[in-house]
């Protein structure tokens, strides 16, 4: 698992496939394995490098302040490491956040943009939700088993918990099976999604951008999507139907084809 310097502290990552770069940023409280159903896709046609954000996975977790601005200092701080220049950028929840306010302070940076399940500016409802998902991750002391009891239910459907559940079984398994992240560190992300705010900013993002919502998703709703659609140029919006927040796991097939047509539309 390769590591670089990037923005002050050390930074891993994993990479695999050819061509142009695509940086994968991961949600609250996962490392680069998170994508592990879309990069055998992605890696067909471009350079996939999945990241672990600061204070999770293999990533340095410094004591201090986080932000969804500080994360997108350090993405830039690991491409400048490896030498690239421009990037098609994709994150899931907090990883859309990061990417988010990568596109808008870094432009030149970004060659596209794929932003899912992601939101604009945290309010009253979401921030609820996620001092809940601190208290049970406190009250288990237990990141992992915080996930899995707390986050996952707001992750997928009803009917995907009673028609596979051996399938968020597996889901449960690869969880327990990661790095497992400190509370501490889990309290400062967390804290960064709670005080996520990239709502002035959003119409300084100039890249190409696919906006993505689950139709049953209640944290990071459709409520969201006019003001990212009306506000973000140079941007579709898809909202998948029958899935909640994680798309990329619930509607894989679907997700990974309609990612990979808007990816190819706006590679070379």
């Amino acid at each position: 698992m390769p590591k670089v310097k990037a923005n002050g502290i050390n930074m891993n990552y994993e990479k695999q496939g050819a061509g142009e770069p695509l940086i994968l940023i991961p949600y609250l409280s996962a490392d680069n394995a998170c994508y592990a159903f879309q990069v055998p896709e992605y890696s067909k046609n471009l350079t996939c490098i999945s990241i672990d954000l600061r204070g999770g996975g293999e990533s340095d977790k410094p004591e201090g302040t986080y932000s969804t601005e500080l994360f997108a200092d350090d993405v830039v701080g690991l491409m400048q490491a490896l030498g690239i220049e421009k990037a098609h950028v994709a994150g899931v929840s907090l990883g859309a956040a990061v990417g988010m306010w990568l596109a808008a302070k870094y432009p030149n940076k970004v060659k596209s943009l794929s932003l899912h399940s992601a939101w604009s500016k945290t309010d009253p409802f979401l921030k609820v939700v996620v001092e809940g998902w601190q208290i049970i991750a406190k009250g288990l002391g237990s990141v992992p088993e915080m996930v899995i009891k707390g986050i996952f239910p707001w992750c997928f459907t009803p009917e995907l918990y009673a028609s596979k559940p051996d399938y968020i079984k597996a889901l449960s398994d690869f969880v327990r099976g990661r790095p497992v992240q400190p509370l501490d560190a889990f309290m400062r992300q967390s804290d960064a999604v709670i005080s996520h705010d990239c709502e002035s900013h959003l119409g300084k993002i100039k890249a190409p951008t696919f906006i993505t919502f689950g139709e049953y998703d209640m944290a990071t709703s459709t409520r969201f999507a006019g003001i990212m659609k009306n506000n973000i140029k140079n941007s579709e919006l898809l909202v998948f139907k029958n899935c909640s927040h994680a798309g990329l796991y619930e509607k894989t097939e679907e997700f990974n084809q309609k990612t990979v047509e808007f990816l190819k539309r706006h590679a070379g």
